[in-house]
Formats: C-alpha cells, structure tokens, sequence
C-alpha cells in the first residue's frame, strides 16, 4: 500500500498539484511514444488516475475537468503514433474515480477524440455492474479492449461470469477488437505478484492460461469476426 500511495503522489492526473498533473500527462505522452516502439497499437488501463488512489470523497469537478484535459493533451500524439487509449473502469477496493461502463462512456464523450475508448474487465465489471451484458451495448463503438477474468481471478468457468452470453453480445454489437484473459496463477518463486498471496496454490499461471483458452476457444469459434487472444497472468505491484 505504501507503494500505491508513494505512485499517486508522484503521477497522478487528477491530483491537486498541478506540478503533479503536469508530470502525469508528460509520462502519458512517454508512454504512447514506447507503444509505438515496441510495435504496440493500444494503451490500456486506469489511465486517469493511478491504481490505489482512493481519497476520501466522491471525484469532484475538478478531478473530472482534470482527468478530460490530461487525455485531450495527448489526441496529437495519438493520431502521430496511431494508438488507441482503452480506458478501464475499476472496481471500488482499487479505485474510486471512474468505476463503470456508464461513467467511462461519459467521460470518453466529454473527451471527444475517435482514438480514446474504453476497456471492460469482467472482474471489475461483475462488482460494479449488476448486468456486464448491459455494459457491453452501453459501450457499443466505445469499446475498446476486454479482459476474461473470473470474479474471483481464478480459472475461467470456475466462477459465475457467464462468458459465453457476454461473447454473444460481443457479437451483437460487432466488436472486432482484441481480449485477454486476465488472472492469478500461483508462482512459489515470484513472492512479489498478487498471486502468490491469493491465487490458488494448485493453479499455476500456464495451467490458468492452457486451461482457459481451452474453455473460451469453441466460445470464441465463429463468433467474433475478427479476434486475436493473448494473455495476461497477473500484475506485480507498482514499483
């Protein structure tokens, strides 16, 4: 937790400090010009406010005006470079400025730029969200980018996240873009990732991934017009 709290001091688009704002939106832009270096075409992720930041009151109208015009600063670079910004929703133990789909589609309108949409987490959204299928057509051309993750990210079809009704509406509102699956597997030698405290002990990263593709591949068969899978185990904590 000191970390979180250390990284939101330090970059964090939506803090009081302007010196601070400022920082942030120059390390956006790094961040866009390392995409395209390492061949990448989208950004995704909590990008308006770090992860941990959790003040105690509601966002106010100044954090939203400040968040708006952190991700405005960079529609030059992004149309330079040619990435997409997906911007995720997160779950109120991690996050409490931009928590659903709803919000993230208000806040992508009120940005205005074609290159910035929004990214759904099936764990986050399954806190969040009494119904994700709703989310997927509020988001319609919004949406960017999907995260498979369990509700408790653990193996998928473990839990109750019904991926197979969540596929369809992905279906239905033409969704070409790309998904992951996101989890925790258990690595005794990485004493530093999420996972080695939560994960089961019996589920290793490569078993959550063989496992889950194997139960999302018929899912996906014919159903998305065009999908491309990778994966992502777990995230180690912000240095």
């Amino acid at each position: 937790m000191h970390d979180l709290r250390h990284s939101a001091r330090r970059l964090n688009p939506v803090s009081p400090d302007a010196a601070v704002r400022q920082r942030s939106r120059q390390h956006l832009v790094r961040c866009v010009e390392t995409a395209t270096a390492c061949g990448a075409t989208l950004i995704g992720g909590p990008l308006y406010a770090p992860i941990g930041y959790l003040p105690p009151h509601r966002p106010t109208r100044d954090q939203s005006a400040w968040a708006v015009e952190a991700l405005l600063s960079l529609g030059e670079v992004l149309d330079t470079e040619q990435i997409t910004l997906s911007i995720e929703p997160v779950s109120r133990s991690e996050m409490l400025f931009l928590r659903t789909a709803a919000k993230a589609r208000q806040f992508c309108e009120d940005v205005g730029h074609s290159r910035i949409g929004v990214s759904i987490d099936t764990y986050h959204a399954n806190i969040e969200k009494r119904n994700i299928v709703d989310a997927i057509f509020s988001l319609g051309p919004y949406l960017k980018h999907v995260h498979a993750s369990e509700n408790d990210r653990g193996l998928l079809a473990e839990g109750h996240v019904d991926f197979a009704t969540l596929l369809a509406a992905l279906k239905s509102i033409g969704y070409g873009g790309y998904g992951m699956i996101e989890g925790l597997g258990y690595a005794p030698e990485d004493e530093t990732s999420p996972g080695y405290l939560l994960a089961d002990v019996k589920m290793s990263p490569e078993q959550l991934v063989r496992k889950g593709v194997a139960y999302l591949s018929p899912l996906i068969k014919g159903c998305l017009p065009r999908h491309c899978l990778h994966f992502t185990i777990h995230f180690p904590p912000p240095g």
